[in-house]
């Protein structure tokens, strides 16, 4: 059968570097990153370049790439957008080929190459990512983004969705996927409400970032997934 596990941050990559080559990797990071880029695909742009560093942002914007750079939650000077999803609804977006670095996202994204296929996942697309994995035959590994090598309360809660969704499929070895399920069941009635007084909510409301909060949350707006292919990632057919 099938395995389904979850590596809570990209810190404990390490971990999982003999299983990573035969397995699918779908990296979360709700709060912001992967939220911004499936609601990007799903408003018509044509590539997101995933980059660790705000320095390889500046060389693709320099090549004529729309840049977002974001870090501690706030959009980096000197770029074109930030990292609320909302930013990505423009018209204006529609076809454009996008140079990303964030705090948590790019950097679990860049970590995972090695992967037989790297998908993004998010609550808005959960049931996309779902549907997609159940046609696959290979075990997949869930990247929880984190916050700088940290774990965190949104990412692990996404991880449990996927596995609530996935378990009849998919054999769930570790506790960390265990831990991950029963802890989005004890949550999914009212996400916000649990998330309340985790950190990086915390972080968002002192910044006066509410709204994307509770857009992050909304489940299977989008009929998305982001995929990476060589160094972009590109909206997969579906």
């Amino acid at each position: 059968m099938k395995t389904i596990d979850v590596c809570l941050t990209p810190d404990l990559l390490h971990l999982h570097t003999d299983s990573l080559e035969n397995s699918i990797v779908v990296v979360a990071d709700v709060f912001r990153a992967t939220s911004c880029m499936v609601t990007a695909f799903a408003h018509g742009v044509n590539s997101i370049t995933p980059v660790a560093t705000v320095e390889e942002c500046s060389q693709l914007q320099g090549r004529g790439y729309l840049a977002a750079a974001e870090r501690n939650a706030k959009k980096v000077d000197g770029f074109d957008l930030d990292n609320s999803p909302f930013s990505y609804m423009d018209e204006r977006l529609i076809g454009a080929d996008i140079a990303m670095t964030t705090t948590n996202g790019t950097y679990a994204i860049t970590r995972s190459r090695n992967a037989v296929k790297v998908l993004v996942g998010s609550f808005l697309n959960l049931e996309a990512v779902v549907r997609f994995l159940q046609g696959e035959r290979y075990d997949v590994l869930i990247l929880c983004a984190g916050w700088k090598g940290r774990v965190n309360l949104e990412d692990t809660l996404f991880a449990g969705a996927l596995i609530e969704r996935l378990k009849d499929e998919y054999m769930v070895p570790e506790d960390s996927g265990l831990m991950a399920w029963r802890m989005y069941m004890q949550a999914k009635a009212d996400l916000p409400a649990f998330l309340a007084p985790s950190s990086h909510v915390r972080r968002l409301h002192r910044l006066s970032i509410h709204k994307d909060i509770i857009y992050c949350l909304q489940h299977d707006l989008y009929d998305v997934i982001p995929v990476l292919r060589g160094s972009a990632l590109v909206s997969m057919e579906m």
